[in-house]
């Protein structure tokens, strides 16, 4: 696990990266997260509201697909609409690269979320996950600020995050998209 920063004329870019052992097949480590109940992933942490459904999600888990993400309510917004997701690369049984954006809520100057989730077959029924984001702040004043939650809370979260997935994975959830 680690954190990295790298500044670029008023972006600045923060890189968290987890990673677990899954026991279950390649395929399942690597469809789970994207296509089964996001609902399911995403459950909420603190400020981060739980996610309870997503929208115009037609053609998702395809490269260039896009889906509109709601959710509820918590300490920094209403609920409702939350963010767009969309796949940029899948490449099968290795990984996804996704974007986080179109943020309908305050999210402390952070304007895209870039994520990956990569997985590797390290022996049949044990799969290596490597988890990362790359949070993009514009806003120099609340660096110091985005570096804390990128440190702290979003690392917490995604954990979290892999954890809920592995139980999906061992209770082989259903997929919901192809």
């Amino acid at each position: 696990m680690y954190l990295n920063v790298q500044s670029k004329k008023y972006n600045m870019k923060f890189k968290v990266k987890v990673d677990t052992v899954y026991n279950c097949s390649l395929e399942r480590a690597f469809k789970t997260p994207m296509l089964c109940d996001v609902s399911k992933v995403h459950t909420g942490l603190g400020i981060m509201p739980k996610v309870t459904h997503c929208t115009e999600d037609e053609g998702w888990g395809k490269p260039g697909a896009t889906k509109k993400v709601h959710v509820g309510g918590s300490l920094t917004q209403k609920g409702g609409r939350g963010s767009m997701d969309k796949v940029i690369e899948r490449v099968e049984n290795e990984y996804w690269k996704i974007e986080v954006s179109n943020f309908q809520s305050w999210m402390l100057g952070f304007s895209k979320f870039d994520g990956e989730w990569k997985t590797t077959e390290l022996e049949t029924n044990k799969i290596l996950i490597e988890y990362t984001y790359i949070l993009h702040a514009k806003t120099p004043l609340l660096y110091p600020i985005n570096w804390l939650f990128a440190k702290t809370f979003w690392k917490t979260y995604m954990k979290q995050v892999l954890e809920n997935i592995r139980i999906m994975t061992e209770n082989k959830e259903p997929y919901m998209y192809n």
